[in-house]
């Protein structure tokens, strides 16, 4: 048992050697680069206790319907399904849900000058909620904060469309006069296409950035993933920052792997001031 245990010892002091020879390498190449390009992904957001789709608690386990809500078609042409969509959302869904460490690093690196542009995957605003530049930050995947008409195309504050759902109107339509269309969540549904100009805005990020940094992304999900590719080609570095291999580590420059609370704000060189 003396043996054993002493075996386990050593082999955390040497993945611990091996994380903080990573952080450090990771933190060289960022600091000596341009201003950073970033990409975060659901695993940003994780230790905001934002639930996964199909894991035990999941939004789509504990309620299949909403998972039928995300894709356009349906929720279009089946009332019943955006009815419970919205009751989940006038449930208080994202109630309480707060930015963390990582997404506070993010919020300093701008601060201090070292963000270029901000994409990220997440529809949770919690980059926002944090006190990121929205002008620095690309939600390509929408937003839960915000509703949209699928008739007109204008946006609202979210809240506006739930005081309505929570006030008996379970199928809440545009009130543009004229229009009367179909409101949902301001997010890219399966079916839809992105919102317009983003993915074009991504791809010049890409092309000029000096390091692009993936955080919390398992940089499977395209066309947002050929951000490292497109990235490499132009000559720039790459930091990808994940609990678990992502698709792009054969691409990266440096792979650092644990909990982005943990790890983030070493590898920004923030580690004291977040």
């Amino acid at each position: 048992m003396v043996g054993g245990s002493e075996e386990q010892a050593e082999t955390q002091l040497e993945e611990q050697t091996e994380l903080q020879g990573r952080l450090e390498a990771a933190a060289a190449l960022i600091s000596t680069a341009g201003p950073l390009a970033v990409l975060t992904g659901a695993g940003i957001s994780t230790d905001s206790g934002i639930p996964d789709f199909r894991g035990p608690q999941g939004v789509w386990t504990l309620n299949p319907e909403a998972e039928r809500a995300s894709n356009i078609d349906v929720y279009m042409a089946e009332p019943e399904v955006r009815k419970a969509n919205w009751r989940v959302m006038a449930g208080g869904l994202w109630d309480g849900v707060e930015p963390n460490v990582g997404h506070h690093a993010l919020v300093e690196l701008d601060r201090r000058g070292g963000l270029d542009t901000l994409v990220t995957q997440n529809v949770d605003g919690l980059h926002l909620m944090a006190g990121t530049d929205p002008g620095r930050i690309v939600e390509v995947h929408g937003t839960v904060r915000r509703s949209m008409c699928l008739g007109c195309g204008e946006q609202n504050d979210i809240e506006v469309v739930l005081e309505r759902v929570r006030s008996g109107d379970e199928d809440p339509r545009c009130t543009r006069p004229a229009c009367g269309g179909l409101l949902k969540r301001a997010t890219v549904s399966f079916g839809q296409a992105l919102f317009p100009g983003d993915m074009e805005r991504v791809d010049e990020v890409a092309r000029r950035c000096d390091l692009l940094l993936a955080v919390g992304s398992t940089l499977s999900v395209y066309p947002v993933a050929a951000m490292v590719p497109v990235a490499v080609r132009h000559g720039a570095a790459v930091v990808v920052v994940n609990g678990s291999p992502t698709e792009m580590d054969h691409l990266a420059d440096v792979v650092v792997r644990g909990s982005i609370s943990d790890v983030l704000p070493a590898v920004l060189g923030l580690a004291d001031d977040v």
